[in-house]
């Protein structure tokens, strides 16, 4: 039998420290050995699947009940500051407005849209599960790319004025993130930010936001997850195949009504699904590993993927599709070793593969702890590498962008993203219009090199 690559040994050390991060001590041991099921009639596989599906909407529940613990109202439209937002992992690129909309067989909600040209903007809508709806955009509605629009529930019933765009969600209620990118003139980009607007044409009925586990993100909940089964799965799964998924979900929740099924069940999320969900973080579930960066399969639209859904909603919650968007997560060298706030790395694009070739909107690079997904802070103030950035190249037409506590001894400071000493980190790369390799899915940043 042949020994294991060096490949292998790494992504299992990566697999075992991610564990650690999640985990309580008391589940740590589950990396190690197989669990044996302790509850009757659930085998482990089943509770995991089951916790990994339901996980992805109570993620959504979180984030819902914190907005309007905030101030949040339904339909109308909060314009933040430039990255002044509340989730996991934001793009600093763009100046963010955000609602959720209530819609019903009797109301609209009227959305206008400035004309904007030149500048990267999109009005998403997403379900409760995060599963992007629809955009409004040049892109996905060459036709009327701005201008005004009524959201409604399918098949609602409502009289709109002329020269209105209908859209219509298989959903009563819907996250927005409307996004302008700030480019090199913020001012002007927070002023097209102030022209969106959002208001409804009557009265929606509104339910009460579900009360589920609001919990911090290293820290997901063991069994009470399906104690809030029935309230997370009133909210329908649009994609195909979840049936059986929801069974189960339903079958547990009904079960842990005895103690000893409950107790046994707690044992078999923290045994099981924990490891589970840690090991798939490695990778975003189906992804591919390659250079140290990890690319997701999809995100925004998932399909039969709940799996991905469910770890893009734990580490960058509202991703938009790959129309929009493309993203790769560094968390590690190409030998597996955890990028470390303490250590100093580089990367470098040769001439011919500068990011900026693969962009036909923007590029960027932000830091943000292992844990929280937070933007590292920094007395420099300096939170992002993008393509505004007063960077400096090699004389060969190379670019090197460097990541540490202090500034590259020998390169230019430009081209440095602080982090934070002694704090794991990581990093998100964004390609807003991918094109080329990275729209065919062909292409991963250089790797980084430990200085």
């Amino acid at each position: 039998m042949r020994p294991p690559s060096r490949f292998t040994l790494a992504k299992r050390a990566l697999t075992i420290a991610c564990l650690a991060a999640l985990l309580p001590p008391t589940a740590a041991q589950a990396v190690q050995a197989p669990v044996v099921s302790q509850a009757q009639g659930f085998a482990d596989q089943d509770v995991s699947d089951a916790y990994l599906y339901l996980l992805g909407r109570l993620l959504v529940l979180r984030q819902q009940q914190l907005d309007f613990q905030e101030g949040m109202r339904w339909n109308e439209l909060v314009h933040r500051k430039p990255g002044a937002v509340e989730w996991p992992n934001p793009n600093l690129d763009v100046a963010y407005s955000e609602a959720w909309l209530a819609l019903d067989a009797r109301s609209c909600t009227l959305v206008s849209v400035p004309k904007i040209e030149g500048r990267y903007y999109t009005v998403q809508f997403l379900n409760g599960w995060g599963e992007t709806l629809a955009n409004i955009n040049e892109r996905a509605l060459p036709e009327h790319p701005y201008g005004e629009f009524a959201v409604c529930q399918k098949g609602a019933d409502v009289a709109l004025p002329d020269g209105v765009k209908r859209i219509d969600l298989p959903v009563s209620t819907a996250r927005v993130l409307s996004r302008v990118e700030l480019g090199a003139d913020w001012k002007q980009a927070e002023q097209l930010q102030q022209q969106f607007t959002l208001r409804a044409t009557g009265t929606p009925v509104t339910e009460a936001i579900p009360a589920t586990p609001i919990f911090a993100l290293p820290k997901p909940p063991g069994v009470e997850a399906f104690d809030s089964a029935e309230l997370a799965l009133r909210e329908p799964d649009l994609n195909p195949g979840m049936q059986a998924l929801q069974a189960k979900v339903r079958a547990i929740a009904a079960a842990i009504s005895d103690p000893a099924a409950r107790a046994a069940v707690d044992k078999q999320i923290k045994g099981h699904a924990y490891p589970a969900l840690a090991k798939a973080i490695v990778t975003i579930g189906p992804g591919t590993l390659h250079n140290g960066w990890v690319r997701p399969a999809v995100s925004g639209s998932y399909g039969a993927d709940y799996l991905t859904r469910t770890l893009v909603d734990y580490g960058g919650i509202w991703a938009n599709t790959q129309q929009e968007v493309h993203y790769f997560r560094g968390a590690a060298l190409d030998n597996g070793e955890l990028l470390d706030g303490s250590a100093s790395y580089s990367m470098t694009f040769p001439a011919d593969q500068l990011p900026a070739k693969y962009a036909r909107y923007f590029w960027s690079i932000t830091a943000t702890d292992a844990k929280q997904f937070r933007v590292l802070p920094n007395p420099q103030g300096r939170f992002l590498l993008n393509n505004q950035s007063n960077l400096s190249y090699n004389p060969d037409g190379s670019l090197t962008l460097y990541f540490g506590p202090q500034a590259p001894a020998n390169g230019a400071e430009t081209n440095w993203l602080p982090t934070v000493a002694g704090q794991p980190f990581k990093l998100m790369f964004r390609y807003y219009g991918a094109k080329g390799l990275v729209a065919d899915g062909n292409y991963f940043p250089p790797a980084l090199v430990k200085r």
